[in-house]
């Protein structure tokens, strides 16, 4: 087979989809050695990576590169007019898989995969912008008419996927969940933020600062635990700036805690790594996720969790972490002051955590997406 694999996110500012992709593509590159990949870092009409040089390109002469376009308006064009010659310029692929939201029109040999990672965008409005919403329901909608293979991150995702759109063939679906790029041996590097820090000494929270992330509760909820326990151990947020910072500045100053707050911004993996293995426990009241990798990621390094019990959480984290509802702000503070008041328990926790993230592997998810292409190739397309 010749696969057409969608790197658009793959690049040095990865996100949710970026790391799929990547993880994905790093292991396809170790268990699969008899197919052939055309690669694109340019990938349809509302995304552009700025630097397509940065984006994956596993070594060997498998993997080349497929279209480049100078302006983002050629992009653009490309994909929403597709032209006589698509397919060709491409790389005429056996397999086409999308995995930045965008879904292709224009194929008529290539069978399409789709990489469906949430649905957010329905849920509710306030959590994204009205152009990101547009372009992902405009993407999934697409998938739901014209792929011939949806791969999801999640049960939950797949699930929420075939409740909205009923008439996809369910048997045309794969689940393939993400695994950590983690390890105990992984490099680390203490955050020159946190210089002074010990391990053990201090909560964390990982993610962009975004509504559905739920910081608003988190900061009541750490708030309520020093209110209640006279705890001093500071919040660190680790993750790039959303559209809500002036909102939660505000919301730490009436809350009388914004001298106890930490804010990283970006940190490497290696400053990440540490992160995830020297605090006193990961903290991810989020209201709704895809897949929530955070979580696995925290588990892999050997931190004790509390995660929300909400969408795709409960299926990532199992019985290795505290699980609360995350609309309850006394029940996180509550978690949080049980894990605190017993040395015994987080270290359960902890233990539980690395027999958890162990059963998540890039490798094996590598297995099933490859699986499913063969399949979908050996099949006629979905839609006639």
């Amino acid at each position: 087979m010749r696969i057409g694999f969608d790197v658009s996110q793959t690049g040095s500012g990865k996100a949710g989809c970026g790391y799929f992709a990547a993880g994905l593509l790093t292991a396809l590159a170790r268990v699969d050695t008899a197919n052939d990949y055309v690669l694109y870092p340019a990938w349809g009409d509302f995304f552009r990576e700025p630097r397509p040089g940065a984006c994956l390109r596993p070594q060997g002469g498998r993997f080349r590169q497929g279209p480049a376009f100078g302006r983002f308006w050629d992009q653009k064009r490309f994909f929403r007019q597709p032209p006589a010659d698509f397919e060709t310029r491409l790389g005429r692929p056996d397999v086409v898989h999308a995995n930045n939201f965008f879904c292709p029109t224009g194929l008529s040999r290539a069978r399409l995969v789709y990489t469906l990672y949430d649905l957010s965008f329905l849920v509710e409005p306030t959590w994204t912008t009205e152009g990101n919403r547009t372009g992902c329901f405009d993407g999934v909608f697409g998938a739901a008419t014209r792929a011939d293979c949806i791969v999801s991150i999640s049960e939950y995702s797949l699930k929420h996927f075939l409740k909205v759109f009923p008439s996809y063939p369910r048997e045309r679906t794969v689940v393939a969940p993400l695994a950590s790029r983690f390890g105990l041996s992984s490099p680390q590097a203490r955050p020159a933020a946190l210089a002074d820090f010990a391990p053990g000494s201090f909560w964390l929270c990982v993610g962009t600062i975004e509504p559905r992330k739920n910081h608003e509760r988190l900061f009541a909820a750490y708030a309520a635990w020093r209110r209640e326990t006279g705890g001093t151990m500071p919040l660190v947020l680790a993750g790039g700036k959303g559209w809500l910072m002036d909102d939660l500045a505000r919301t730490a100053a009436e809350l009388g805690i914004a001298e106890h707050l930490v804010f990283t911004g970006y940190v490497s993996d290696a400053e990440l790594a540490w992160l995830y293995a020297s605090c006193h426990a990961f903290l991810y009241p989020s209201l709704f996720e895809g897949f929530g990798l955070p979580v696995l990621e925290a588990m892999s390094l050997g931190a004790a969790v509390i995660c929300s019990d909400a969408t795709s959480l409960p299926e990532v984290a199992g019985d290795a972490a505290v699980l609360v509802d995350p609309l309850d702000v006394a029940g996180l503070a509550r978690a949080m002051a049980a894990l605190t008041d017993d040395a015994a328990r987080a270290a359960t926790l902890r233990e539980k955590s690395l027999a958890r993230a162990g059963l998540f592997a890039w490798d094996t998810t590598a297995r099933m997406v490859l699986d499913a292409y063969a399949r979908v190739v050996s099949l006629p397309p979905a839609w006639g």
